[in-house]
C-alpha cells in the first residue's frame, strides 16, 4: 500500500492565466520514469481554474478521461458537436479512442475546481465517446469497460466506514474531508495505491469526506 500525500503532487498549469495544476503521475516537463502509471491508471490532474479561465481547443487520443467537479462549473465542448455543463456530482467521460479535440473553461462566476482521472484503453483506437451521469448515486458504480476500470463514488459522514472492493489494483483519492485506510489518516488530495490488498474499509475521522475508488483489474 503506497501513500501519495497532496503536496508530493508535481505543480503544472499556468497560474498567471488562473490555471492551477497537481499532477498525480508523470506529466508533461515533470518527466518520473518511476511514477508513469499504476495499472490503467495514467493521470490523476487536480484542476483548478479562475473565471474565465480553461485550456483552449486541444487533442486527444487512445485515452479515457474521467471527469469529476469538485466545485463550480465546467464547461465542455468537443471536436464531435458535444457542449455540456458539468456540476459537482456528475460524471463525465470522453472516450478519446481514435482522436477528438475539445476545450475546457470556466465561463462560470465562481472558482472552479475538478479532478479528471486518464486511463488507458485496452484496446486503441475505435470511435469516440461521450456522456455524463447526473449526479451519480453513493452506491452507483461507474465502469468503464474500455479501461477495465469501475469509479466509486465514496460520500461518509463523520464516523462512518465503507468497505472497499477487492481487486487487483485500488487506486484512492480524497476529494475532501478526512479519512482513515488500515494505518493511514489521509486528507483531501492525498493518495493511496494498493495491489492485491483485501478486506479494507476506509471511514470519515471527524467530517463529511469525499472519496473517489478506482477498481483496476490489472
Amino acid at each position: 500500500m503506497d501513500v501519495r500525500r497532496a503536496d508530493g503532487r508535481y505543480r503544472g498549469g499556468d497560474p498567471a492565466a488562473g490555471i492551477e495544476t497537481r499532477h498525480a503521475f508523470s506529466f508533461g516537463p515533470h518527466y518520473d520514469p518511476d511514477n508513469l502509471r499504476f495499472g490503467a491508471l495514467i493521470a490523476c490532474n487536480e484542476e483548478r481554474l479562475a473565471p474565465g479561465a480553461g485550456f483552449d481547443e486541444h487533442p486527444h487520443s487512445h485515452t479515457e478521461l474521467v471527469t469529476w467537479v469538485v466545485e463550480g462549473e465546467l464547461t465542455h465542448r468537443d471536436s464531435r458537436g458535444h457542449e455540456t455543463l458539468v456540476r459537482p456530482g456528475d460524471v463525465q467521460r470522453l472516450s478519446a479512442a481514435a482522436g477528438v479535440r475539445h476545450v475546457e473553461r470556466n465561463d462560470g462566476a465562481g472558482p472552479l475546481t475538478f479532478v479528471q482521472m486518464w486511463l488507458a484503453p485496452l484496446d486503441p483506437g475505435g470511435d469516440p465517446l461521450y456522456e455524463v451521469v447526473r449526479g451519480i448515486a453513493d452506491a452507483t458504480p461507474y465502469a468503464v469497460p474500455e479501461a477495465g476500470a469501475i469509479l466509486h463514488v465514496r460520500r461518509l459522514v463523520a464516523g462512518e466506514r465503507t468497505a472497499l472492493p477487492d481487486a487487483p489494483r485500488l487506486y484512492v483519492h480524497v476529494v475532501r474531508g478526512a479519512v482513515r485506510l488500515g494505518p493511514h489518516g489521509l486528507g483531501p488530495g492525498d493518495a493511496v495505491r494498493a495491489a492485491d490488498e483485501k478486506g479494507h474499509e476506509l471511514s470519515a475521522s471527524g467530517s463529511p469526506a469525499e472519496v473517489l475508488v478506482w477498481e483496476l483489474s490489472a
